[in-house]
């Protein structure tokens, strides 16, 4: 029989298709009916900014604190100086504590849009694990912690298992995180009396063993909840694109690049996506994801404008439907089109047209920018060219020039 909750929180991210696994999903409910639970989602600093990928956990503990709850974000300031070997074939490079720092205070710009940050009642907690990591007694640490954990169990982790079935090398640096990540549960539910910790499916051992440590350790009662790992219909990886990660932070991306991607959801997934990635009621996700034939464009529109709101705020979202609109139904040009700047120099000699494509990130290498233009795919200000050498001087571009591959990816080349 199909179990049907009770609380506000477990009731919203079931409908709204945010649930995997729990580990025990009634006891869980009863807790959150009583009053307030504090929950927690990890996130290592490997990079200046998180990704779309990043973004289902992201919603998960929007709503957790919409219905009342308390989150965490847990910053990896210890542990991302090990490294998450979770479903890895290599180890990740290591990073300098500078390096780190600089990633998290980039990180936790994203986390500002979606969550309300304080010190009362049920306002969000930005923690860093470094704090009782990097202080860790080493010897104190493998009797008092170490003995709670059987190598063998943890050798059977699905995360570790196809490493070293593949032969891949695992360090022994790497096999310490998943007991780091397990204290990390063990220090939140002593200091904070957290509960709950969360993450993608792909981190449920790490999760079980947070939970069997702070067990036997604090001997309290607490609970772990999976999302689940998305594809799209298409079955790619959800966040993945042909210019590469779709980054949350807008020095990294644009938010025009971030709107066009959402605009780009294939149909099938627009409903799904509006449940997941808005604030939008259930009902007018249904509605909008029932559009048929032309009239699903307007609910991707919809799609792009409430998930750019969310992360760069209305006028952004606006300025790129505007700069979309100009740019496929009028064939302008559009003030907010990602943006190549050259100056005098760079075309002295003047510039050929396949190098502009490289520049304004509309192929990744040479041969692919020439294979794009020889084969008809590349527009200049709307006519198609396929001419690889042709050149552009200073003159050519005292005017802006616009370059299009394909239907979808556009770029201004201008002359500062």
């Amino acid at each position: 029989m199909t179990y049907h909750p009770r609380s506000d929180f477990l009731s919203t991210i079931i409908e709204r298709g945010y649930l995997a696994d729990c580990t025990d999903l009634q006891e869980l409910d009863a807790a959150l009916t009583k009053g307030m639970v504090t929950a927690y989602i990890g996130y290592d600093a490997t990079a200046a900014s998180l990704h779309v990928g990043h973004l289902l956990n992201i919603m998960l503990l929007r709503w957790f604190q919409k219905t009342g709850n308390k989150p965490i974000t847990l910053m990896g300031g210890g542990t991302t100086k090990v490294g998450d070997p979770s479903f890895r074939s290599e180890e990740r490079p290591l990073l300098t504590p500078e390096k780190i720092d600089d990633n998290i205070a980039g990180m936790g710009r994203v986390f500002a849009r979606y969550l309300d940050y304080g010190a009362t009642g049920n306002d969000a907690l930005m923690l860093n694990n470094a704090e009782w990591l990097d202080d860790l007694n080493y010897l104190e640490f493998l009797r008092d912690i170490g003995r709670h954990f059987s190598v063998n169990r943890m050798l059977s982790f699905d995360s570790v298992k196809t490493r070293l079935d593949r032969e891949q090398s695992l360090s022994f640096l790497e096999f310490n995180y998943m007991i780091l990540q397990a204290y990390d549960f063990l220090e939140l539910n002593r200091r904070y009396g957290c509960q709950l910790q969360m993450g993608g499916s792909d981190q449920w051992g790490n999760i079980v063993n947070g939970i069997d440590l702070t067990r036997r350790v604090n001997d309290h009662v607490i609970w772990g909840l999976t999302t689940p790992l998305l594809t799209t219909s298409d079955g790619r990886k959800m966040g993945k694109s042909q210019g590469g990660a779709i980054w949350l932070n807008g020095e990294m991306l644009s938010p025009y690049n971030f709107w066009q991607f959402w605009r780009n959801t294939t149909d099938a997934d627009v409903g799904r996506f509006l449940k997941l990635y808005t604030d939008l009621p259930v009902v007018e996700c249904d509605r909008l994801a029932r559009l048929g034939g032309s009239e699903i464009n307007h609910a991707k529109i919809v799609l792009a404008n409430e998930v750019t709101t969310l992360l760069h705020g209305a006028e952004a979202a606006a300025a790129a439907e505007q700069t979309a609109r100009e740019v496929f139904e009028n064939g302008g040009v559009g003030e907010e089109l990602p943006t190549l700047e050259l100056t005098v120099e760079d075309v002295a000699d003047g510039i050929s047209l396949a190098q502009m494509v490289i520049r304004a990130g509309l192929a990744k290498t040479g041969k692919d920018g020439k294979r794009l233009i020889s084969e008809g795919g590349l527009k200049v200000n709307d006519e198609i060219c396929v001419d690889p050498g042709r050149m552009f001087g200073a003159g050519e571009l005292n005017e802006p020039v616009k370059l299009s591959a394909g239907k979808k990816r556009h770029a201004l080349i201008v002359l500062k």
